[in-house]
């Protein structure tokens, strides 16, 4: 064997050992969301009896009046997708601006998104929920439990990693193609929409996922902005009600966890093409 042949066995090896170190986690979660809550306590690492007590479980799921899975699920996805709207859009055309803008005060603007990704969201969390209150007493509009207040904040937090990725995309753009659009009467709002923004598939997809992920996942955010009882209280939100302080529901808590992962899940896998794409893409141009 050739030392070339040896070194991709290895990488073989390795790339199977980290699969498996992965997949582990949630292979123990999906076993055991078929089991009883004593099941799992008494043998975490057993298969379960019988695949019956899944849809046990799931019935037990939606029928439960602290859980609501079905008003906890829609408000999940619409929070999830006009975030991922706004943030995508608003992000695009900011990127745009600032890479035809040929300015100082557009690097520093840069500077400012870039600088938004590195401070922890730890340091600003408290500060937020009083931004928000402020913003209550100066409006009159209340933005803690409601959808536009998350939708907010989310925006927010989204916008400095999709600016800097839109922004390295941005530059392999030909302004020529703007500039032909410009001769044809395009307004900037049409130039966007009809030229820019299909070119920016590949990224925009890789983003709508990336964020998506995270915002579907997401609890801290909710329980700041939301509370655990709130209105619009979210899968995660909903899921943790069912740890209390002295019991908790292992079944339930694990088969609401599968039920919440499926959708990005098959997310993932119908965009995984775009994703690889747009991040090259990005990295490189």
């Amino acid at each position: 064997m050739t030392n070339e042949r040896k070194a991709t066995f290895i990488l073989e090896i390795i790339a199977v050992l980290l699969l498996v170190a992965f997949f582990f986690p949630f292979f123990i979660v999906l076993m055991n969301a078929g089991k009883t809550s004593q099941e799992i306590i008494n043998a975490p690492m057993a298969m379960p009896s019988s695949i019956s007590q899944f849809y046990i479980n799931v019935r037990n799921i939606l029928t439960n009046p602290s859980v609501r899975y079905g008003r906890s699920f829609f408000n999940s996805l619409f929070i999830t997708t006009f975030s991922l709207i706004f943030i995508n859009i608003s992000s695009g055309m900011a990127a745009w601006v600032l890479v035809r803008t040929k300015k100082k005060y557009s690097t520093l603007i840069f500077m400012f998104f870039l600088a938004g990704m590195v401070i922890p969201f730890q340091v600003v969390m408290l500060p937020l929920v009083r931004f928000l209150e402020v913003l209550r007493s100066w409006t009159g509009i209340p933005f803690k439990d409601t959808f536009h207040g998350v939708i907010l904040a989310y925006m927010g937090f989204g916008a400095p990693l999709s600016v800097f990725m839109f922004h390295g995309f941005m530059k392999s753009i030909p302004i020529d193609i703007e500039e032909a659009a410009t001769i044809d009467g395009c307004t900037k709002i049409q130039m966007f929409f009809r030229i820019i923004l299909p070119i920016l598939k590949p990224i925009f997809v890789t983003l709508l996922v990336l964020n998506g992920l995270w915002i579907w996942n997401d609890y801290l955010l909710p329980v700041l902005i939301i509370g655990m009882n709130g209105k619009v209280r979210t899968l995660p939100l909903a899921v943790a009600n069912l740890a209390g302080s002295y019991v908790r529901q292992w079944d339930l808590i694990l088969t609401s966890v599968v039920l919440a992962a499926l959708p990005v899940i098959v997310l993932f896998l119908f965009a995984q093409k775009h994703i690889i794409k747009g991040m090259t893409s990005g990295a490189i141009k």
